[in-house]
């Protein structure tokens, strides 16, 4: 883990100001790259900084930064000296995987890793709590990006153990913040699984393929289960609905045929399930309007 992460996840917690806000509105993309998507199209005004001055968002949970904090906070220079705070954890594994929170106000304390030892420097997850956050409740906002996994390979061996303990780290969660005090919580990335079969094209092409397997979908079930403390808000508000998609195959005319899958998730406990006003996926209009192979997904809670 690098120094700053250390004193991130270490130091004291620092009292602040209420973030004052009646709704909030957080957008969570794996920006495949932060340094690319930044650069994407910008001679355009296209890329991740003009879509982030337009998004309306209060946070942004970033997933594959695949930077370390200098490199970061030099492609994002501009959204920082505009106000935007940022805080990180880089892999140990340079140029791969990386989470980050950008938030309008600083944090009151950030936690890295979900208390496995195995993943504790693999940039893969990381939480900020935000007092005030929705209507004056705590929000603890975290980007997740879970491992994607191959069938029948030493990935999907990772993949299964990162299952195993993220699921006791969540019924933690869910115990001891789910609705304690005021307090929320929204767990937000690319979880590299989709649950269902409207959430992905091709399903019946993908039974055997990492993100679409029996037990990888069961276990979705399980975090959703009634009286598990969590849901996937975009699906309780869209429950019939085919997608909407949030990934698409760099191969072949996937984007342009919307052949694409919806593994990118807003899971929030209890308290925040009828607080989601909107939501949203801010697909690019053309496959060359694209700054990353995600889409952000946007949802406001009130």
């Amino acid at each position: 883990m690098y120094d700053w992460m250390r004193r991130l996840s270490t130091g004291p917690r620092r009292p602040i100001a209420s973030l004052g806000r009646v709704s909030l509105t957080v957008a969570t993309v794996n920006v495949n790259g932060i340094r690319a998507a930044v650069k994407q199209r910008s001679e355009h005004n296209l890329g991740f900084l003009p879509w982030l001055e337009g998004s309306g968002a209060d946070i942004v949970a970033l997933q594959e930064v695949r930077a370390d904090e200098e490199q970061t906070r030099k492609a994002l220079a501009p959204a920082l000296d505009d106000g935007w705070h940022l805080i990180g954890s880089s892999s140990s594994l340079k140029g791969r995987a990386g989470v980050a929170l950008l938030s309008r106000r600083e944090p009151a304390d950030v936690c890295i890793g979900h208390g496995d030892p195995e993943f504790d420097e693999s940039g893969r997850y990381i939480e900020a709590v935000y007092p005030g956050a929705v209507d004056g409740e705590t929000v603890t906002v975290a980007s997740l990006y879970l491992p994607s996994g191959s069938f029948g390979t030493p990935k999907q061996d990772e993949k299964d153990r990162f299952l195993a303990s993220f699921r006791e780290f969540l019924a933690e969660r869910a115990r001891t913040v789910g609705g304690r005090d005021g307090h929320e919580m929204i767990v937000c990335g690319d979880w590299n699984i989709a649950h269902r079969e409207e959430d992905l094209k091709n399903h019946k092409n993908n039974h055997k393929s990492s993100g679409f397997l029996p037990h990888e979908r069961e276990w979705m079930t399980g975090v959703f289960a009634d009286g598990s403390g969590w849901t996937d808000v975009v699906r309780h508000r869209r429950p019939d609905e085919v997608g909407p998609y949030s990934w698409w195959s760099q191969r072949g005319k996937a984007f342009d045929n919307d052949a694409g899958w919806r593994i990118d998730y807003h899971v929030v406990t209890d308290g925040l399930v009828d607080r989601a006003v909107a939501d949203r996926v801010d697909r690019a209009s053309a496959y060359d309007m694209r700054w990353s192979d995600h889409a952000p997904v946007v949802v406001t809670y009130e």
